[in-house]
């Protein structure tokens, strides 16, 4: 019967046990080497937020690695599920989130560089604060020159990013598939999610 040491080459049984084990390792290192160089990526996230501040995570970091040719599958669930509906009314939330500054989007550049921090008794206690607050960031976000979040959603889908609909919070939520995008890849639910987690190489929870 041929055993393992059969089918070695014969240089590499002349190397002493400690050699051997050297030189599979190396060939092993070599081998996942060459695979990884030539396997897509694939990035899995979950989006649970359906503020304006939670929604740029979700879509620059979707559509950056689509854009880089990773494989993007991005499951909408609960609040987040609001980030696929066709008309956005998004808000940011700056209330329980006390590690938010307030930027200015006007003045002199010395007051535009203070961080505005707001007690939660403030933004609970004055009317009409987050819709204040959601003025100022759209405001700021328009400045600087970043993208919308319809600009960044239609980049995802552009560039081949899977956006997954949760069919359990559309019944839950009493929503129709006309309120979304034409865009959505899949209406599923958690099985599906988990499904491409599994595979990924990266999972996010959004």
């Amino acid at each position: 019967m041929a055993t393992d040491s059969d089918a070695l080459t014969p240089m590499v049984q002349a190397l002493s046990s400690a050699s051997q084990d050297e030189w599979f390792e190396r060939k092993f290192a070599e081998s996942m080497a060459k695979m990884n160089a030539t396997k897509t990526p694939r990035l899995s996230i979950m989006a649970t937020k359906g503020t304006l501040d939670w929604a740029y995570p979700t879509f620059i970091i979707g559509s950056t690695a689509a854009a880089l040719g990773w494989e993007v599958s991005i499951f909408f669930t609960f609040y987040g599920l609001g980030l696929l509906k066709k008309d956005l009314d998004l808000h940011i939330s700056p209330l329980g989130n006390p590690a938010m500054p307030m930027k200015m989007p006007f003045g002199p550049q010395w007051f535009q560089s203070v961080d505005w921090n707001m007690p939660n008794v403030l933004m609970a206690g004055v009317p009409g604060f987050e819709s204040v607050a959601t003025a100022l960031m759209e405001q700021t976000i328009k400045k600087h020159g970043i993208a919308s979040i319809p600009d960044l959603r239609d980049a995802c889908i552009e560039e081949g990013a899977k956006l997954i609909a949760c069919q359990m919070t559309v019944d839950l939520f009493g929503w129709t598939k006309d309120d979304f995008i034409p865009g959505i890849a899949e209406w599923a639910g958690a099985a599906s999610y988990l499904g491409a987690a599994k595979g990924a190489d990266v999972t996010l929870f959004i």
